[in-house]
């Protein structure tokens, strides 16, 4: 089992850091018993088999005496100066009856598991074990880091993915540098360089260092769905887990986002945190890290309209939380007390407990928001009034005003009159009689055809004398 050394480290995290070193784990080395299935290196009396069918390139740095060794078809010994090997019929004291014990096969180490990298800010860092904790993507090299394999040490890797090349400034390995892309394809050539790298992927160097002092894009985020098909992901209890850009698996802790103008330096800052508030005793079981990230900015929380880049601090601790948010708060006083010296223009934070640096604020939030909601609605009916007076919308047709009337719906003026049924008991109203019966011919006078139907005149009543005068 691979193991890494427990140190508090900063959390490079997400898709955008500076170049670091780092350093692949497993080896092939004869010496390391990890390597074989017995969890020991095979001595004078035990009988020593490779697998036979696998490709193999053994580092041996001093001379080993056996009973037997079976070798496999293709691979290769590189031997230290004085190391080797010799037959013994007669074991060494303390070798005990001897057992078959076989190495273990390398076929399914991938140069995309996170867990078989390990990350320092430097070399120096490196080769004392000052080891950086990242994300998933973060863990396998970014196309500006430099790619360290342990200079007396074999290995063998499977470099395959769903990109042609992985890009890398430099590799190191057998204690040479490696950053010429000619040069390096040439060793991939040769017969060592078959059996330490396969796969349908090109680890390719030379790529430029980053010259962004707020960070530059890891290239990690095309390989997500690879790197996190060979992740676990632990259960989680908090309210709200988070997940972190880049990362594979919720976490419980802080996420704080910092945003930043022309004059922030990424380096500069991740320094000022770790001497201000890491070193303290409160906060040794804390894990802080951060890197650039391009999130979408969201109009009134729903709706985004742009990507712009911002600082994301992820804060995680092993307690119950209470550190990393007591530590954010330090973060947030900190960036808006000296934020200007800094390039700092504004710092919030989100926790898995469900709080956040906002929530004194919601006043103001729900404020902004309705502002924001009336002017979206303004520009709209401005939008739509425009297009409408150049011809670009037209409207539907309005319907009738009669439809919205009830049943004693008019005829349009000066149509014809609907007069219903003709009833047989009288006369059609456009054919009076000609009989003029007891009033002749004032009867006719007094019936009057209108548009709302027959009016007759009373004639008991003179019609001069309606108008009444007191």
């Amino acid at each position: 089992m691979l193991s890494r050394p427990g140190v508090l480290l900063l959390l490079c995290l997400v898709g955008a850091v500076d170049a670091l070193y780092k350093q692949w784990i497993p080896d092939t080395n004869y010496e390391n018993k990890t390597n074989w299935d017995k969890g020991d290196v095979p001595c004078s009396s035990d009988r020593a088999h490779f697998p036979a069918q696998r490709k193999v390139s053994v580092f041996v740095e001093t001379t080993h005496a056996v009973q037997e060794m079976r070798l496999p078809v293709e691979g290769e010994f590189i031997l230290l100066s004085g190391a080797g090997f010799y037959v013994t019929s007669e074991g060494e004291p303390g070798c005990g009856a001897g057992v078959t014990t076989n190495f273990k096969d390398s076929e399914g180490l991938r140069w995309f598991d996170p867990a078989l990298w390990q990350a320092a800010a430097t070399l120096n860092e490196l080769q004392q074990g000052n080891f950086l904790f990242s994300v998933h993507e973060e863990s396998v090299p970014c196309q500006y880091d430099d790619v360290v394999f342990k200079a007396l040490s074999s290995f063998r890797v499977d470099t395959s993915s769903s990109q042609p090349s992985s890009p890398v400034h430099t590799v190191s390995l057998l204690g040479k540098v490696f950053n010429s892309p000619s040069e390096f394809s040439q060793y991939l050539s040769s017969h060592s360089g078959h059996l330490q790298f396969h796969g349908s992927s090109a680890i390719t160097v030379g790529n430029p260092s980053c010259d962004d002092p707020s960070g530059c894009d890891c290239g990690n985020s095309v390989n997500h769905e690879q790197i996190c098909s060979m992740v676990t992901c632990a259960a989680v209890s908090c309210k709200k887990p988070l997940l972190p850009v880049g990362h594979c698996c919720e976490v419980c802790g802080v996420i704080a986002t910092i945003h930043y103008s022309a004059g922030f330096n990424l380096q500069t800052y991740r320094e000022r945190i770790r001497h201000l508030f890491l070193i303290l005793p409160q906060y040794k079981s804390v894990q802080l890290g951060m890197s650039k990230v391009s999130k979408s900015q969201r109009f009134m929380g729903i709706i985004p309209f742009i990507a712009s880049p911002e600082i994301q601090v992820v804060i995680l601790d092993k307690e119950d939380g209470r550190q990393s948010e007591a530590l954010a708060w330090d973060i947030l006083k900190d960036a808006r007390s000296h934020g200007s010296n800094l390039g700092i223009t504004g710092a919030e934070f989100q926790a898995s407990s469900g709080n956040s640096s906002d929530q004194s604020d919601g006043g103001a939030g729900l404020v902004v928001g309705v502002v924001f909601g009336v002017l979206l609605m303004i520009t709209l009916i401005i939008i739509m009034f425009v297009l409408i007076r150049k011809g670009h919308v037209r409207l539907p047709p309005m319907p009738s005003l009669g439809r919205f009337r009830g049943s004693s719906e008019l005829p349009a003026l000066g149509g014809p009159l609907d007069h219903g049924f003709d009833n047989p008991m009288f006369d059609k109203p456009h054919m009076p009689p000609e009989d003029n019966g007891l009033y002749g011919n004032e009867t006719n006078n007094s019936i009057h055809l209108t548009q709302t139907g027959v009016h007759f005149m009373n004639p008991v009543y003179d019609e001069s004398e309606t108008d009444f005068n007191a």
